[in-house]
């Protein structure tokens, strides 16, 4: 045998020997892996304690309503509306009568331009506050400006003087007001009503110091429409006034 037909021989072993080693081998199966695909959870944060329940405060009562829709409880008397002066032609030099200040003179009547606006007014005097008011004569009436009493009116309030005091038992301070709403009514009776109620005679309680106020705010006003009517001073008209008070 040649070299080469040895040489020939052992490559056809060596290829059988590798065929027999593939056949015996246990077949590896492939498998396919799918890649592996992270999913990233929330982060948890820190667990929160349930929220409590807020408390809800309760809405207020409402306000308990009268028939008439007004909201009943303790309110402060109102003043009476002032009931308007009938109406009346002013001249120069008439003594008048205004609610809130008192007896005053019509000093003149003129013709005016305020803020555009031409109006008449009555120029009033008040001597003893140094103080002149000018009220349009349009709105003379609304604002209670009236002459003075008559003899005959005043021979009423007179009257009123000599009754007996109605004093009502409620409290000072309401009745304070119910004596002031009379005086700044401008009518000589009811200011007459105060003199008398609030008046102390010899041997009763004396007054105390809001009540004396009171007493002679409304005596002075009083007694200044009776001095104009009797032309005469004050002091004269109140001393008449008193002596009214004491006799029976």
């Amino acid at each position: 045998m040649s070299e080469k037909q040895k040489t020939m021989t052992a490559k056809k072993a060596v290829k059988l020997d590798d065929l027999a080693a593939d056949e015996t081998a246990t077949p590896k199966a492939k498998t396919t892996e799918k890649p592996a695909v992270k999913t990233s959870k929330p982060a948890k944060g820190p667990e929160s304690a349930p929220e409590e329940p807020k408390a809800v405060s309760p809405a207020p009562a409402p306000a308990p309503v009268s028939h008439g829709g007004v909201p009943v409880g303790p309110m402060r008397p109102m003043a009476p509306p002032r009931a308007p002066a009938k109406a009346e032609i002013f001249a120069d030099g008439d003594y008048v009568v205004y609610p809130t200040h008192g007896v005053g003179k019509v000093e003149r009547i003129a013709t005016e331009e305020i803020a555009g606006h031409t109006l008449e007014l009555i120029h009033i005097t008040f001597d003893e506050n140094r103080m002149t008011l000018r009220v349009p004569t349009t709105k003379a009436r609304t604002a209670g400006l009236r002459k003075l009493a008559s003899p005959k009116q005043f021979d009423d309030v007179l009257a009123v003087l000599k009754g007996r005091a109605r004093i009502k038992r409620t409290m000072w301070s309401r009745r304070a007001q119910e004596y002031e709403a009379k005086i700044n009514s401008g009518d000589p009776a009811a200011i007459a009503e105060v003199v008398r109620d609030l008046h102390r005679n010899a041997g009763q309680p004396d007054q105390s110091f809001s009540e004396r106020q009171i007493y002679e705010s409304a005596l002075d006003r009083l007694a200044a429409e009776y001095a104009a009517l009797e032309k005469t001073d004050k002091a004269t008209a109140t001393e008449r006034l008193i002596a009214h008070l004491k006799s029976e």
